[in-house]
């Protein structure tokens, strides 16, 4: 029988599913899934998760059904983490989960709608995106009889709040306070890096954003290819696909051009981690975290070259008038029902409403801002347009 020539054999720093750290609270194992793939289904199964199909990335959710949302933006770092995960030996469910759970705590209106809700939180304890995302599964998310949360391994926890690296110097920031609490009931090792698998599905969180607000900029206009040809990483490949395909319309030769970035940039990641690893000798999970640095990495060059691909991003995409106009009115949104609901708890919906009793101003603050945080872009719109104009209820 021949072998595939994609099984890879299982790197040694690898997390060992049945080697888990386990769960906060005590469950019988599944019959048909390891720990890390019952906990990828617990998140795909979560309100959460199907909230994200209609919250923003770049462009708001009503702007056009063919740009990238949260929920389609996910789907596309899971799938990257799972193959990076698999072409490096390492668990691709832990990496996919991890990929899934990333943005669960963002709120409508992408950037802009953090922005504001930290803007406004800033005497209540502030907000965090990513404190956020830890607390919808540890927390808001409610979906079993004997336990708030989900009940998810201790490495998969691990992996939602320091993928981007350790993060124990935030602890003293308010917004980091529901961390701190955990921590100190549930140690997750916020001193150090998390699991190689962790540290791909963060960097596939790179490679998939750059590459899909590419793909929605020339989609929406905001910039052409013409354009991109003086960008690095992205203006080689470009004209590499026009020089080989000059048959191919605009469209093609954009996808194309996308397709073979993703690759370059999965094939530079691959590179310099099993160099990294090779270098260090890493030989277990732990020793993954107690490495000064991340094992898994984009190269210097590629690192470069993104920076500058970025400010290109910034310049002709993030801040462009049009998302600039969208922004602005999506932060008043947001401003005007946090000021409601905070002088006005009983406007809220009754379960809400009812979370907000008996609290001090700061627990109140809270609610209002769980509430807000889990509305998708086109609720959001609503509820504004039903607290603020009489005629929407005629």
């Amino acid at each position: 029988m021949s072998t595939s020539p994609f099984a890879v054999p299982r790197a040694p720093y690898a997390e060992d599913p049945a080697k888990s750290r386990g769960r906060r609270y005590q469950e019988d194992e599944s019959r048909t899934r390891t720990p890390f793939a019952r906990d990828r289904d617990r998140i795909i199964h979560t309100s959460a998760f199907r909230r994200l199909k209609e919250k923003t990335q770049v462009f708001v959710a009503h702007e056009g059904d063919q740009f990238r949302t949260r929920l389609t933006h996910s789907l596309e770092v899971a799938q990257i983490a799972r193959s990076l995960a698999t072409a490096l030996g390492l668990d691709a469910d832990l990496a996919e989960t991890i990929a899934l759970a990333h943005d669960l705590g963002h709120p409508p209106f992408g950037h802009a709608g953090e922005d504001e809700l930290e803007l406004k939180t800033k005497d209540f304890g502030g907000f965090d995106h990513n404190v956020q995302t830890f607390r919808v599964v540890t927390e808001l998310e409610h979906r079993y009889p004997d336990f708030v949360g989900l009940n998810l391994t201790w490495e998969t926890l691990e992996g939602v709040i320091k993928h981007n690296g350790p993060v124990i110097h935030k602890l003293g920031q308010p917004s980091w306070k529901a961390i701190s609490k955990y921590d100190g009931e549930y140690g997750l090792k916020l001193d150090t890096w998390a699991s190689a698998e962790a540290q791909v599905a963060a960097l596939s969180d790179d490679i998939a954003y750059n590459n899909h607000d590419i793909d929605d900029g020339v989609e929406a206009g905001l910039f052409t290819l013409d354009e991109l040809m003086d960008v690095p990483l992205i203006g080689p490949i470009l004209a590499a696909v026009r020089s080989e395909r000059p048959d191919l319309d605009a469209r093609i030769t954009r996808l194309e051009a996308v397709r073979r970035m993703i690759g370059a940039m999965v094939d530079d990641v691959m590179g310099e981690t099993l160099q990294r690893a090779a270098i260090t000798g890493v030989s277990s999970a732990d020793e993954v975290r107690a490495l000064p640095h991340a094992l898994v990495s984009f190269s210097s060059d590629m690192l470069e070259d993104l920076a500058r691909l970025r400010e290109f991003l910034h310049a002709r995409m993030y801040r462009h008038w049009r998302v600039n106009r969208t922004r602005s009115q999506a932060r008043r949104i947001l401003a005007e029902m946090f000021t409601l609901f905070l002088a006005e708890p009983e406007v809220l919906p009754s379960e809400w409403f009812a979370k907000s009793q008996n609290r001090d101003q700061a627990g109140r603050a809270r609610v209002v801002c769980d509430y807000i945080a889990g509305m998708t872009d086109r609720f959001a719109i609503e509820e504004h347009r039903k607290l603020f104009h009489l005629d929407v209820w005629s």
